[in-house]
């Protein structure tokens, strides 16, 4: 095999990799009901073909009611888990309200409308009671939920022994006539039994509610652990409260369905029920122990309990058997969800990372002596400090048009300088997340890139506004990359339009370097254009896109490529939009923000120099993969960072200048900025911004100035 034939085999091989694509399969939300999905289409078919005219149309019609009554029970128990607790006294309101909704019906005759109401305000406030005792009373909602369950159930008994026999005669001598309550009974809405078609529509609403809205992720984040969900500011006790509410609401709803249908007046209705709808719900992949689950999941669950106990109650088996068998298949349901939830974290964990074959061309040699324009100096050792442990890591830095020093800072804040001898600090605007690289548009407003949140503007007042979250879906993949999870660094054309790097969409803030490791086409060019207010990805599948400006004469964009030690341009006008070319194809260095120059050429920030090893360890995948799984983070091999450097090229790509901190004071530089005159230094890990005067630079050149003109 060639040379060329064995790199051609490694890239392909270590690209397309069926680890990650399990990892990003396992990580949809989906993955968690697939095999409750399977487990539902087996069950279905086992004994839909086993029984005879299972799949008729009666059959299903009948059927389906039962489900539905039931579904409901199951999504009340479900909002309950979501939000962690539980309602044991489903079963015992459902009974008590479909007495209510007979005894109104049979004995007093009242108009439907009214029944309903009656019903649904018993079912909330039962559901009211329970909220408030678990909720702003703090008591266990197992024991609390137990109570209520055995109190209700005993007025329930009470109720049936006083007026069971009249609601059963009163509905034989004069049947309630309503042509409302025979349609929520016998009806169809488009041939679907009405109450399916009722329990389809509170599902959606459900769902989006629950995935769409805030007050639905308040109830799942309370769910996921009380205490940190009042500490960002969830009142905890309401939300609680409300879930109980709307558990005794979809209660109710199920209980008037019921009676409308049977019309049976029992003591023992209900009996179980909890039981049963735990089992499903469980067995539908929501989590018991709260935070986790949708009502499609609930609905699934559902329906393979409902066709397992349909199925032994046709084949004789009932009674105390029927029940062992419930409490046997809840077990291994509650064992499974465990189990399966622990397990499955475990195996993204170790399968996620998937270090992929990367050969970077052979840099040029920065050592003394060397005769190359990279040589090491020290000619950044002797910068001036603006600001020291007045600033916690300025990944960029920028100045305005009244010469203000801008430093973006890791606690959220931009730090605002004065003018003069930059003595006088100040909080500009406070954005939230990790801001990092910036850039003035024409109306002065600055334009900030904020990992985890996106690309966001800030007024010359300090009024802080977003501008996009979210680009373009790229469907050739599984995973959704239509969050921008690591917007980086930005830079304005001159019709306004916003292009910015996002240096990988499968990491965090937090877990960047770890995109370094793999060395993956995880990055994007992405525009965003305010007049339209859309987004774009407008270059995809880039290795780690960091620095972006725009060209001198605003016909394409130079994108720095760090982990691949390279700068790339990418026209957006002229006969060659939309091509994508090599400016730089390697340097010693791992290239980040790219800036104007006043003399018509371009600064270039080094996070960190390369090193033999480090280069060599991007060609061994499974020397990678190894240090991934085995070895601790801290320990993994890492870019140099200890030399801090600025190199300056010009259109060509032609590296014209380079400038070194061999002392270790600003070390992970990471942008720089010229005005007037000046060299301002920015870092990812620095407690200061540091600033160095040019010898024969433009002492009257401004960046908004030279991008925009004067005011």
């Amino acid at each position: 095999m060639t040379s060329q034939a064995k790199k051609l085999y490694l890239h392909l091989r270590w690209r397309w990799s069926i680890k990650k694509f399990l990892a990003e399969l396992l990580e949809k939300r989906w993955m968690d009901a697939i095999i409750p999905f399977i487990v539902m289409v087996g069950v279905v078919l086992m004994f839909g073909l086993s029984v005879e005219n299972y799949f008729s149309s009666e059959s299903l019609a009948f059927t389906s009611r039962q489900f539905a009554e039931t579904a409901f029970v199951a999504l009340a128990m479900a909002i309950t888990l979501i939000s962690g607790g539980i309602d044991l006294s489903v079963g015992s309101m459902f009974a008590l309200v479909n007495f209510l909704a007979l005894f109104l019906t049979h004995i007093y005759k009242l108009p439907i409308a009214g029944v309903i109401a009656i019903c649904l305000v018993a079912g909330i406030t039962m559901g009211m009671f329970n909220g408030f005792l678990i909720g702003y009373m703090k008591t266990k909602a197992f024991l609390t939920t137990l109570v209520s369950m055995i109190s209700i159930r005993a007025l329930v008994r009470m109720l049936y022994l006083k007026h069971g026999t009249d609601i059963a005669m009163a509905g034989k001598i004069e049947p309630y006539e309503s042509h409302v309550w025979d349609f929520l009974g016998e009806g169809f809405v488009f041939g679907i039994p009405s109450n399916v078609f009722v329990l389809m529509v509170i599902a959606l609403v459900m769902h989006i509610f629950l995935t769409r809205s805030r007050h639905g992720w308040r109830v799942t984040a309370v769910g996921g652990g009380r205490r940190p969900a009042r500490h960002v500011g969830i009142k905890v006790e309401k939300t609680v409260f409300f879930t109980y509410a709307v558990s005794g609401l979809l209660t109710a709803i199920g209980a008037i369905f019921y009676a409308a249908r049977l019309h049976s007046a029992a003591s023992e209705t209900g009996v179980g029920l909890e039981i049963l709808t735990l089992m499903a719900v469980v067995i539908g992949g929501v989590s018991i122990s709260g935070g986790k689950g949708t009502p499609g999941r609930v609905l699934i669950g559902i329906i393979i309990v409902m066709v397992i106990m349909n199925a032994l109650l046709r084949n004789g088996v009932g009674g105390a058997l029927n029940a062992f068998i419930q409490g046997g298949i809840l077990v291994i349901a509650i064992g499974f969800d465990v189990k399966w939830l622990k397990h499955l974290f475990e195996a993204i964990e170790k399968i996620y990372v998937v270090p992929t074959y990367m050969k970077i061309p052979k840099p040029p040699d920065p050592r003394p002596g060397s005769g190359s324009v990279f040589a090491f100096n020290s000619r950044l050792k002797d910068a001036e400090s603006i600001g020291v442990d007045r600033v916690d890591g300025p990944e960029d830095v920028i100045l305005d048009r009244n010469d203000c020093l801008y430093g973006c800072d890791r606690r959220g804040l931009i730090i605002r300088f004065s003018k003069d001898d930059f003595s006088k600090r100040e909080i500009f605007a406070n954005v939230g997340g990790r801001p990092l690289g910036m850039a003035f548009d024409a109306e002065d407003n600055l334009v900030v890139c904020v990992a985890g949140m996106g690309l966001y503007g800030v007024r010359p007042e300090g009024k802080v506004f977003k501008m996009t979250d979210e680009t373009n879906r790229n469907w050739t993949r599984l995973r959704d990359d239509s969050r921008i999870r690591m917007a980086d660094d930005c830079d304005i054309a001159a019709d306004g339009k916003i292009y910015f790097s996002e240096l990988t969409n499968r990491y965090e803030m937090d877990d960047w370097p770890i995109d370094a490791q793999e060395g993956r086409p995880n990055g994007r060019l992405i525009c965003y254009d305010p007049v339209k207010g859309k987004t774009r990805t407008v270059v995809k599948d880039l290795v780690s896109p960091n620095g972006i400006c725009i060209s001198h004469d605003g016909h394409s964009v130079l994108i720095a490529l760090t982990w691949l030690s390279k700068v790339i341009r990418y026209w957006i006008q002229g006969p060659k939009k939309g091509k994508v070319e090599t400016v730089i194809n390697t340097l010693p260095i791992y290239p980040d923000n790219i800036n104007r120059a006043s003399d018509g050429n371009y600064w270039l920030a080094s996070v960190g120099l390369r090193t033999p090893a480090y280069d060599l360890a991007m060609e061994m995948t499974r020397f990678r993969i190894k240090m991934v799984k085995f070895v601790p983070r801290d320990e993994w091999l890492y870019p140099n960072v200890n030399w801090g450097c600025v190199l300056k090229f010009n259109e060509k790509g032609q590296v014209l200048d380079s400038l070194w901190d061999p002392k270790g004071i600003f070390v992970h530089v990471t942008s720089m900025r010229e005005h007037k005159g000046y060299l301002y230094l920015g870092g990812l890990h620095a407690n200061r911004i540091g600033r160095i005067r040019l010898d024969g630079a433009n002492a009257n050149w401004v960046g908004p100035e030279a991008y925009w003109g004067k005011k």
